[in-house]
């Protein structure tokens, strides 16, 4: 088994550069090859504690962007004016305390959380998490958004890529150079959200309006 090297460069240079964790240069490299985080955009972070992707956020977005964040622990660290932080758990909580007040929608929503690992079916309660994710953007992101979610590599995954496929017009995996490389994880990054259709509640035999019924 490959030995878990703890302090690599990405960690020292995390301490080095002021960012919460290693995580930062994994969404850095993200956005510089598939520029996914809008400029003076409006994003969502779930799972954002400690808060290294709120830092890129923010700083990436600037000070016209807004930066909503939602993680069962608290953030500590001051990110900065435009960041707002709730603890919680993001498949309970009302979709409508995340978009706030303004009743915007996400141009992007990003996801680095993981699930309580076990070492057993860790892929596939990490691809129902993200399924989770995928279940309300319907909600959470406007048309034509983009979703970043990371996954554990395994039985799950080509499921949910291939859901992503039906629901954006690019989704594609993607592993960044920090990731380490004992590590299953991955990322799932989509673009240009196509939202379901509503619903049409009309009975079968309804008429278009201004016709009559035959």
């Amino acid at each position: 088994m490959a030995k878990r090297v703890l302090h690599d460069r990405y960690f020292r240079q995390a301490k080095r550069e002021g960012y919460l964790a290693r995580s930062a240069y994994k969404l850095m490299e993200i956005d510089d090859k598939r520029r996914v985080i809008p400029r003076a955009g409006k994003v969502l972070d779930l799972g954002c504690a400690p808060g290294s992707w709120l830092q890129v956020l923010t700083e990436r977005i600037g000070d016209k962007g807004q930066v909503v964040g939602i993680d069962l622990k608290t953030v500590t660290h001051d990110i900065g004016p435009n960041v707002r932080t709730i603890v919680g758990d993001f498949t309970a909580i009302d979709p409508a305390e995340l978009v706030g007040e303004d009743g915007r929608l996400f141009d992007a929503v990003f996801s680095d959380m993981a699930p309580d690992t076990s070492g057993h079916g860790d892929d596939f309660m990490s691809a129902r998490l993200c399924q989770e994710i995928v279940d309300r953007l319907p909600v959470l992101l406007r048309k034509g958004g983009a979703c970043v979610m990371k996954v554990l590599e395994g039985g799950g995954t080509p499921e949910l890529v291939k859901r992503c496929k039906g629901c954006f017009e690019e989704a594609k995996p993607f592993k960044p150079n920090a990731t380490r490389d004992v590590s299953r994880e991955m990322y799932v990054i989509c673009k240009r959200y196509r939202p379901p259709r509503p619903r049409d509640d009309r009975p079968d035999d309804a008429s278009p309006p201004g016709e009559d019924a035959r």
